[in-house]
């Protein structure tokens, strides 16, 4: 039976150089005080040996971690991947958080917090302490959460708050929820519509009043009233599936429905179906998120791209950055875009008078 190969570790690279561990760790982070020929040297054993840098190997110079975590909502995180329904807010913020801090030489780490538990500062606090790292990414409904953006300013860790706008601690990052809103507003009042609905999402996340926003800023300038055409569900299915019904058997009919996630357009969808109404002949439908499932309905939905990835991918680097140049004191906004599909037509004459 053959010897199991060893692992290179940062000794075997040291033992080679004929230096310290300290030594080969500067050189694996790249920092400054190292003369070219021991850098050299170093490198040499390295490519010699096939030695792959560990976060051990990295941490040891002791002045950074290279680890950014990011943290997320446990319930509703949980709840999505158990429904395995296609929403991909997660994948998309490790696809572009992962990729980015690969690039710059750091790791991504995913860590699930639940907000609305008691122990919150505990269970953040002992995450940090065990993980050091060098920034952290927060997502709704903790961005706007004061305990959790006190501690994290208190520990002097920097960190970028996806979905907050509020001044404050951390740097503030959102998608244009509001101009993204106004923007499928503008579209269906392009086709002609004037009844147009809109299905918001709980009030804890703050993106959900700046759509809202946005849907009744675009009605007032098209001299569009919004009374009677506005429901809140919880970006799921079933409170999707109340908020469409409600809307389309309430006094005032809608021609248009724009619903703040992929999940209530889809309940929309369904509500429209239970009442005979033709999508998009009788009734247009805009849905949020733009994740991979509207492709697939029928028909397949229009709706804002809101840009995850991008997002994700600009906090890593304003977050390695902050160190040497600090942050943005204004709110950095990364608009995403809309994705005309088969849900979206022109207002037929008349119709649903």
């Amino acid at each position: 039976m053959g010897r199991r190969r060893q692992s290179v570790t940062i000794k075997h690279v040291a033992a080679d150089a004929g230096v310290s561990l300290q030594t080969v760790s500067r050189v694996i982070n790249n920092e400054p005080n190292v003369r070219p020929a021991m850098k050299a040297k170093v490198q040499a054993s390295i490519e010699k040996l096939g030695y792959v840098p560990s976060i051990a190997a990295q941490r040891m110079s002791g002045s950074r971690s290279y680890l950014i975590l990011a943290i997320n909502d446990r319930d509703r995180t949980i709840a999505d991947w158990k429904a395995r329904d296609g929403r991909d807010w997660v994948d998309q913020m490790l696809l572009g958080g992962m990729l980015t801090a690969a690039e710059l030489g750091y790791r991504m780490i995913f860590e699930l917090v639940d907000t609305h538990s008691d122990h919150v500062e505990r269970e953040l606090g002992a995450a940090i302490a065990a993980l050091q790292p060098d920034g952290v990414i927060v997502t709704p409904p903790h961005s706007e959460n004061a305990q959790i953006t006190s501690l994290l300013a208190e520990s002097g860790i920097p960190f970028a708050r996806i979905g907050s706008k509020e001044a404050g601690p951390g740097i503030a990052m959102t998608m244009g929820d509001e101009l993204l809103a106004g923007k499928a507003t503008d579209h269906l009042i392009e086709l002609g519509h004037t009844r147009i609905g809109f299905i918001s999402g709980p009030a804890e996340y703050s993106l959900t009043s700046w759509r809202v926003d946005g849907w009744r800023k675009a009605m007032a300038n098209a001299e569009f009233d919004c009374d009677g055409l506005l429901e809140r569900g919880d970006f799921g299915f079933e409170s999707g599936l109340a908020a469409a019904r409600a809307l389309l058997d309430g006094e005032i009919k809608p021609t248009a429905i724009i619903a703040s996630s992929d999940q209530m357009a889809l309940a929309t969808l369904e509500a429209a179906k239970e009442r005979g109404l033709n999508v998009p002949k009788d009734l247009s439908v805009i849905s949020f998120d733009n994740t991979p499932i509207v492709r697939f309905s029928n028909p397949p939905l229009t709706a804002l791209d809101q840009p995850i990835s991008a997002t994700a991918a600009r906090a890593v680097e304003l977050l390695i950055d902050a160190k040497k140049n600090g942050h943005p004191s204004e709110p950095v906004v990364l608009e995403g875009e809309l994705v005309v599909r088969g849900s979206t037509a022109r207002v037929a004459a008349g119709a649903r008078a």
